[in-house]
């Protein structure tokens, strides 16, 4: 029980903070809408680093994956028990939810002065600059196979260190930097496509909040898109464990 509330914890912390700097950017009438242009850095930042926060809360209890992904390609390589998949799956989802809801609820006077319906619905989801469903989904499996292959090995190298004879210096928090560097880069590289997920439930757990709260002018949740930012993950995770294991 412990593992499965660090998960909802990790990924509600990790959703709030990274839904919330996307909303600083593009919502109407706040004290920061002179760096409006400045966006995209200021939203990949963000999300990097709420990756770092809500890792640092959750990793000692639950090993922090707070995304599907994550906890699929570690029972892939058999650093996780199937077993558990699916109640993390769960809380991951759990928490997405209850981060997007805690955004909407801060930012709501600020949602009803905002005209665009799609810098409201960009506050919860994903949203492709040109709407091309291979694109989109190869989007989204290239960056999620470079996110997972090299969370493997970084990985991969903290075991190897922790088993040598060798003292190693602890790093505390800072152990968990080189995933939030990770996340950074790609979406500075990668991500003008589709924005990207690379993480199921932090798509559509708030996808889900965005259909059902009441927001005034929000427009649609873009179902037709969602089902890219699910299964291109997917998919992009499965590649990546099964080559680690090919060259492990």
């Amino acid at each position: 029980m412990t593992k499965i509330c660090a998960e909802i914890i990790g990924t509600t912390i990790l959703v709030l903070l990274g839904n919330g700097v996307t909303a600083n950017v593009l919502l109407a009438k706040k004290n920061n809408d002179n760096d409006k242009n400045k966006g995209w850095l200021i939203i990949a930042i963000g999300w990097s680093l709420a990756v770092f926060t809500g890792v640092t809360v959750s990793a000692p209890y639950s090993g922090a994956h707070l995304n599907p992904c994550v906890t699929i390609s570690l029972a892939l390589v058999g650093k996780f028990n199937w077993i558990l998949v699916p109640f993390y799956i769960l809380s991951q989802l759990i928490g997405s939810i209850l981060g997007s809801t805690i955004v909407y609820i801060f930012y709501k006077d600020y949602f009803l002065l905002t005209k665009s319906e799609k810098d409201k619905l960009s506050v919860f989801v994903t949203i492709p600059n040109i709407k091309n469903f291979f694109s989109n989904l190869f989007s989204e499996i290239l960056s999620t196979f470079i996110f997972i292959f090299t969370s493997l090995f970084i990985s991969s190298s903290r075991e190897i260190l922790n088993n040598d004879d060798y003292e190693v210096v602890e790093l505390g928090a800072l152990e968990y930097l080189p995933t939030s560097l990770l996340i950074l880069v790609i979406i500075i590289s990668l991500g003008g496509i589709t924005g990207p997920a690379i993480n199921p439930a932090r798509d559509l757990g708030p996808r889900i909040v965005h259909s059902i709260l009441f927001i005034p002018g929000k427009g649609s949740s873009n179902w037709d898109y969602a089902i890219i930012p699910i299964i291109g993950p997917i998919i992009g995770s499965i590649m990546a464990a099964k080559l680690y294991l090919f060259l492990s």
